[in-house]
């Protein structure tokens, strides 16, 4: 008789929690206690994966008008959480008729993030220039090479797929009427939140 009036009281317990959870703001560190109720769902992507995901792009040819060539390697990614961006640091090597030998330089560039909701995927977004050196070019040299700068950064990561969502991530958060709003970069990786959708 005793499990009886417990089993509907069991099953009851989840279905509360997930109506505190809908009328609760969003935040990037719920509370963890069971004695409050539960924050908006959110979902982490941690930096090892992030890694991973945009070293499947490269190694990546970049040929400038027949000059030379540009090989851009895998960059190392940098979680920035003080301006909610990340940064990408990638060894580039250059070579080609106009050069004697072999020369390598880096790449460095900020960039944001952005959900894409077509295809689940979070994306590098406004992605800014922040250095393109060569120790052991020429200053015209370089100085030729920095007018392709933005242009190679662009080609490099603009809009380069970080992560993609799978609908196992995302069935909960839709029974509950939401998608992914928010993308925060912490010290960890990223924290993507989940807001109600738009009616």
């Amino acid at each position: 008789m005793r499990r009886r009036h417990l089993l509907p009281i069991a099953l009851c317990l989840p279905l509360t929690r997930l109506a505190w959870a809908q009328q609760q703001p969003a935040t990037s560190e719920p509370e963890e206690d069971e004695d409050t109720p539960q924050a908006l769902p959110h979902y982490k992507v941690s930096a090892a994966r992030l890694q991973a995901a945009v070293a499947e792009r490269f190694p990546l040819r970049y040929p400038l008008e027949g000059l030379m060539n540009l090989d851009v390697q895998v960059p190392q990614l940098r979680l920035l959480p003080a301006l909610n961006r990340m940064g990408a640091e990638m060894a580039v090597l250059a070579a080609g008729p106009a050069l004697q030998r072999r020369h390598q330089g880096t790449l460095e560039v900020e960039f944001a993030l952005r959900y894409e909701a077509s295809d689940h995927t979070v994306r590098a977004h406004q992605l800014r220039l922040a250095r393109l050196q060569f120790p052991s070019l020429q200053p015209d040299v370089v100085a030729l090479l920095n007018t392709y700068g933005p242009a190679l950064a662009e080609r490099t990561l603009l809009e380069v797929v970080l992560h993609t969502l799978r609908a196992q991530d995302l069935a909960l958060p839709e029974t509950m009427g939401m998608q992914p709003g928010s993308i925060t970069v912490t010290s960890e990786g990223l924290t993507i939140g989940f807001v109600p959708k738009a009616r």
